[in-house]
């Protein structure tokens, strides 16, 4: 096995375990705070967060991308970035406070003021950690990157547990939020083993900025096109009706944290590496495809199953509205895990230019879409993601196929192929357990454990390239265990 490959599952391993224990922490200190607090204020941070998250991509404009991507990086090129972080993240920290009144006279609501005049710092405590970050993946060292985030989850929860219990409100949230990353930049700086040196070059800037650049402008559409929804729903309908939506979209999220996040955050600075290679590079996106597309529709299809009995048995029955919209977006769930895989195949290889007009492209659909919820409401909208979803899946393939010379069907295959099995399950499970009264703990192991045990058997028994690709990664480690375990006995 080459150090490479080595180096990359190792990261892959301590990226997935990372996100799983603290996305595990943060759902458990969630479904604290949810049975402590009301919908609507979920929802007030969620306002909020639609401008910070838009705001944020300019702490960076894509030089952090670019410190990844580019091959020969110098201490130069990672201190000018860090206080070109700095410095924006103090101008945005500005303009936000300055201009709380005007976003809540947006919004209508005029509570927002000092909430978002006190959010507006968290732009600054995030920048202080961003270069540390980004040199840590590049180097594929996430063991310390998990550590970080898990102990900032842990001290950040107990903080927004203990301000709830005292009747803080909205505020116990806030508190969470700028206690998370300023616990997480400080552990960062303690363990990350780098510090800025007194060097600042517009040149190394400029040197990052042509790709960085169109990496800005795509991550700017993303970060806008992916929280119009909440801005849209924000300013047509009351903060409660923003909250249940949040907790909806926030198990969707769930989908892409634990199928393609880690993936995704692993295999950026390892296809950066073997760009070149083409016939290696090919053999990579194909297995982690096959990979990503068994467990996206493995989760999707449990999650649907199980939504009712999972938002009312962890938050009460007061977030039940949560419910369809949680169906309705688990949907569309598969796009954005698929889509980070082939859009990785441009970013990696330095075709920025064609990574930016496919995302002008797709967010010139998602367009329509958004005139669609105003127009015809929430459910409507929902369904449009479903449409708009197969389209960008569509256009990802066809220029991820040009780029690396391989068949559309290629790709389409395992997307189809497990798609249908996933509908086929569910739709037998919900058929079968319809016809039987089960309350909401037994009814989520019964349709859990019919939807994880047919879902398997399935391919299993049509012997799915899928499959095949997952069992031939995990069977040398399961013998090796195995063998030691013999060996002991």
């Amino acid at each position: 096995m080459s150090d490479l490959k080595k180096q990359g599952i190792a990261a892959l391993i301590w990226d997935f375990f990372g996100k799983l224990s603290t996305q595990g922490m943060g759902f458990i200190v969630t479904i604290v705070l949810a049975r402590l607090l009301e919908p609507s204020d979920f929802g007030l941070i969620a306002m909020i967060m639609v401008v910070v998250g838009m705001a944020q991509v300019f702490t960076d404009i894509g030089l952090g991308g670019a410190l990844i991507q580019r091959k020969e990086v110098t201490q130069t090129h990672y201190s000018s970035v860090f206080y070109f972080n700095i410095s924006a993240a103090i101008l945005l920290t500005l303009l936000t406070y300055f201009s709380a009144e005007s976003i809540a006279s947006f919004y209508e609501n005029q509570r927002l003021i000092p909430l978002i005049e006190t959010i507006s710092a968290l732009f600054i405590f995030s920048a202080f950690g961003s270069v540390q970050t980004i040199k840590l993946r590049k180097q594929l060292k996430y063991a310390h990157i998990t550590k970080a985030a898990f102990v900032s989850a842990i001290l950040s929860g107990v903080i927004g547990i203990t301000l709830a219990l005292y009747d803080a409100g909205v505020w116990s949230l806030v508190a969470q939020l700028l206690s998370q990353s300023i616990f997480n930049s400080t552990i960062l700086w303690l363990i990350a083993g780098w510090r800025p040196s007194f060097l600042f070059s517009l040149t190394a800037l400029k040197q990052l900025w042509s790709f960085g650049f169109r990496m800005f402008l795509s991550s700017l559409l993303d970060a806008i096109y992916s929280r119009v929804d909440y801005l849209i729903i924000g300013k047509l309908f009351p903060a409660a009706t923003l909250g249940y939506f949040q907790r909806a979209k926030q198990f969707n999220l769930l989908v892409i944290q634990y199928t393609s996040g880690s993936l995704m955050s692993v295999l950026f600075p390892i296809l950066s590496k073997i760009q070149d290679d083409l016939p290696r590079f090919q053999m990579v996106i194909l297995k982690s495809l096959h990979t990503l597309c068994f467990a996206v529709f493995f989760l999707l299809g449990g999650l649907y199953l199980v939504s009712e009995e999972v938002i009312v048995f962890l938050f009460t029955e007061k977030w039940l509205p949560s419910v369809n919209y949680m169906q309705l977006l688990l949907l569309s769930g598969f796009s954005y895990p698929l889509s980070a895989l082939l859009v990785n195949i441009l970013s990696s290889r330095g075709k920025s230019k064609a990574f930016l007009r496919l995302e002008i492209l797709k967010k010139l659909v998602n367009s329509l879409n958004f005139i669609n919820a105003i127009y015809f409401g929430m459910e409507s909208y929902l369904f449009g993601l479903v449409i708009t979803a197969f389209i960008g899946i569509s256009l990802n393939i066809i220029f991820a196929a040009k780029e690396i010379r391989l068949k559309v069907i290629d790709f389409y295959k395992p997307i189809i192929i497990q798609m249908a099995l996933c509908v086929f399950c569910v739709y037998c499970i919900l058929y079968f357990t319809n016809m039987l009264e089960l309350g909401y703990l037994i009814g989520f192991f019964v349709k859990g454990s019919l939807f994880v045990v047919l879902f398997t058997l399935l391919n299993f028994v049509f012997k799915t390239e899928s499959f095949k690709v997952i069992f031939d990664q995990f069977s040398p480690f399961i013998k090796r265990k195995i063998g030691n375990g013999h060996a002991k006995y």
